[in-house]
């Protein structure tokens, strides 16, 4: 089977425990080789499930967005990066020390060990939220525009990225270069319900749109196919144009 691009990351969300893991990763992979690990999986399951994927060949992106004081960040951080996990994520609005003390860390761990050092990439504003969400927070600068601050103060912290909604991609791309990790959660293939998530788009605008990766999971969980979906995502991130 073909190796994916690795622009897909496939969400465990809502997996029910640790055999279903190994079945949808045995079932994606080499489609699909990076897999996110959210809040719900990672309490029931712990750090074993990171084990379990990486056994079957797969990288973690872990999705526990840190936020707090920047020594509990940092000591978070270093137990995480200490699992090999690929990337890992915290809250750009913990602010640009605590971004600075999770880089520390894991370049602390990095230094310790032989391997790849984790890519840490800082949460901007979820794609749950709109302008009148953070109305509501007391929050009158716009979306776009808090998110592209949030972008550069995670680039002056010196972490690799930021998570943020296809609609701010493109700014963020122009704004921070092509090295800049771009994840970008809120993909659907269609129209259709967007449950939760009210800044979406489908893969091959987020990818056009300047996102390094997009983040997946109930169109490809709920398909007739996954394994087919995933290619038909995969077909159309090629189409997009662009290869960064």
């Amino acid at each position: 089977m073909t190796r994916g691009s690795g622009k897909l990351i496939f969400a465990l969300d809502g997996v029910k425990d640790r055999k279903e893991v190994e079945q949808w990763v045995k079932r994606l992979y080499p489609v699909i080789y990076r897999f996110k690990v959210g809040k719900e999986l990672f309490t029931r399951e712990g750090p074993e499930i990171i084990k379990t994927i990486q056994g079957q060949g797969g990288e973690i992106f872990l999705d526990l967005k840190f936020h707090d004081i920047p020594e509990t960040v940092a000591r978070a951080v270093e137990v995480a990066s200490r699992l090999g996990v690929e990337i890992l994520n915290v809250h750009a609005l913990g602010g640009k020390e605590m971004m600075k003390a999770a880089r520390k860390a894991a370049r602390t761990v990095w230094e310790e060990k032989d391997g790849k050092e984790t890519k840490i990439v800082a949460v901007t504003v979820l794609t749950s939220l709109n302008q009148e969400d953070l109305r509501e927070m007391g929050l009158e600068i716009g979306v776009e525009g808090l998110v592209l601050n949030l972008a550069r103060l995670a680039r002056e912290a010196g972490l690799d990225g930021v998570v943020a909604s296809p609609w701010e991609a493109r700014k963020i791309r122009e704004g921070q270069g092509e090295d800049f990790i771009i994840i970008t959660p809120g993909i659907r293939s269609g129209p259709g319900k967007n449950d939760d998530q009210k800044r979406v788009s489908t893969p091959e605008g987020a990818i056009a749109a300047g996102a390094s990766m997009i983040v997946v999971g109930r169109d490809i969980r709920n398909a007739p196919d996954p394994v087919g979906q995933a290619r038909v995502m995969e077909e159309k991130i090629a189409q997009s144009g662009r290869n960064g």
